[in-house]
């Protein structure tokens, strides 16, 4: 982290270029290091306390919540296989592969417009099957 930070603060006054004396530009180094550790201590804890929050309430599910979501999991999947094929193929490229629309016009030789429609139709169909359950 150390060296980590040392790149930083010398690429940052790399690009500043500034016209100082050399003592004061020491302690500018210094002053730098200390601000770009604290923002990342600051980053890191945060970091670690949202970890330790989604990790709690993962554990802390009841069996009811726990019955539920498996349910509503079956009734997802049920309703994947039902979609058009077409519909379900830009649905999947966008939701698991994370590919943008353009991404998937690119791959699947088509119109950003007809990605859109598909997408739509998708969306459409699942709101469908999951209000009906």
């Amino acid at each position: 982290m150390a060296t980590d930070i040392a790149q930083e603060v010398f690429l940052k006054v790399w690009e500043k270029k500034p016209m100082q004396e050399t003592k004061k530009l020491i302690g500018l180094l210094y002053k730098m290091a200390r601000d770009i550790f604290i923002s990342k201590y600051r980053h890191s804890k945060t970091e670690m306390e949202f970890i330790a929050r989604s990790t709690n309430h993962m554990v802390s599910q009841s069996p009811e919540e726990q019955m539920s979501f498996n349910e509503l999991k079956c009734i997802y999947e049920k309703a994947l296989k039902q979609m058009p094929v077409k519909q379900r193929e830009v649905f999947l490229m966008s939701r698991m592969e994370e590919l943008k629309y353009h991404e998937i016009a690119q791959r699947l030789e088509l119109s950003i417009k007809a990605v859109e429609k598909r997408m739509k139709h998708a969306l459409h169909f699942l709101r469908e099957a999951l209000a009906v359950q």
